[in-house]
């Protein structure tokens, strides 16, 4: 499919697309016969993978990590692993902090009884 199906399938615009190829988020998408950029079904599944990270908080610098590893192979799992682990524990950790802050917008819409 064209990078604008791409842009339009994932939600990412073709900047970001093209983006992301630049920094190695995403491997080289494969070329159609005109020269033209031709994302695979495979290509959607790790975009939709990033993100996820990405709207999790997990850095850019991370994520090319993690993009990194992957190409590596197999044998990096256990490293993949240990970052995946390590980035769910600060998002448990935000969740938290905005749990925390729900029950005090909470509480302060409770004090105002219905008073607008």
């Amino acid at each position: 499919m064209t990078i604008q199906e791409a842009a339009q399938r994932s939600g990412l615009s073709a900047h970001t697309l093209r983006y992301y190829e630049r920094i190695g988020l995403i491997h080289s998408v494969g070329r159609n016969g005109s020269g033209h950029r031709d994302y695979a079904e495979e290509d959607l599944r790790w975009l939709e993978f990033l993100t996820k990270l990405r709207t999790t908080g997990m850095p850019i610098a991370d994520m090319c990590r993690y993009a990194e590893l992957r190409r590596m192979g197999g044998h990096t799992a256990d490293e993949r692993r240990q970052m995946l682990e390590l980035h769910r524990e600060r998002v448990r950790s935000r969740i938290a902090e905005l749990t925390q802050d729900l029950k005090v917008l909470d509480y302060k819409i409770d004090l105002y009884g219905g008073h607008a």
